[in-house]
């Protein structure tokens, strides 16, 4: 699974970055910077309440 974020809507809320700190940092205006690699096994279960709790639903997380 990976973690991507759309950075057309996403409004820079930095929610992911703080229920998801092990892969996702903020760049100086708050928006969130995935790793980009494979996301290991234990964070899947996190990285899936990091999308749910996106208010513009701007975090995708795909199986590629």
């Amino acid at each position: 699974m990976r973690v991507r974020v759309n950075p057309i809507t996403c409004q820079a809320h930095g929610l992911c970055a703080e229920m998801l700190p092990e892969w996702i940092q903020l760049d100086e205006w708050g928006y969130p910077i995935p790793d980009g690699q494979q996301l290991p096994e234990q964070l899947t279960a996190h990285a899936r309440r990091a999308a749910a709790a996106c208010p513009a639903r701007a975090v995708l997380l795909s199986s590629e």
